[in-house]
């Protein structure tokens, strides 16, 4: 009966992981990536769109982001949104394609790219937990309702914490491999 419990909440977990590389894929390295740009939310004829439902995001360069509206009169909506970002890029409009690119890292704010890194990781580390105490009131429900046994709260309990070390691992290994990412020059 406990498995049941923990299996109903195995998607919230693999959310909380997907949402988690989602993040990290927004934090800048010294490299372009399209997941830079690409949830960037437009005005677009009144309406808030994301860049990426708008135009076709490639990299044609390791440094650099090129961004092809498929309405050439949003061209330079895009080019401001992007510019009064927080993001501190500086898009360049040819009037065929808005070009980006990424520059270097200073050794400072890779240092705050790490920071934010970690907080992001926190926040998907306090996710689990919140799960693991859902599914933790469940079986102690169902413990107290007489559907599972005391030693198969026991268990479960255990089984839990098995499958919340496991998830935290997960982060942690997605963490240390952006930080490598990050730092590198």
């Amino acid at each position: 009966m406990y498995n049941e419990i923990i299996n109903s909440h195995k998607e919230d977990l693999d959310k909380s992981i997907e949402h988690f590389i989602g993040e990290t894929g927004k934090i800048r390295t010294g490299r372009a990536n399209a997941s830079l740009v690409e949830d960037i939310l437009i005005d677009y004829y009144g309406t808030r769109t994301p860049l990426k439902q708008m135009a076709a995001i490639n990299i044609p360069e390791p440094r650099q982001i090129t961004i092809q509206p498929w309405d050439r009169s949003a061209m330079s909506v895009i080019e401001g949104t992007i510019r009064n970002s927080d993001l501190n890029l500086n898009p360049v409009n040819d009037g065929i394609l808005i070009r980006i690119t990424i520059p270097m890292l200073t050794e400072e704010r890779r240092r705050e790219m790490v920071k934010m890194l970690n907080q992001k990781a926190e926040e998907a580390r306090i996710a689990i937990r919140s799960i693991r105490e859902e599914i933790l009131k469940e079986i102690k429900e169902a413990e107290k309702a007489g559907d599972i046994s005391e030693d198969d709260e026991f268990k479960g309990k255990e089984k839990v914490q098995e499958i919340v070390a496991e998830y935290n691992k997960k982060i942690e290994d997605i963490r240390a491999k952006k930080e490598i990412e990050v730092m590198t020059v």
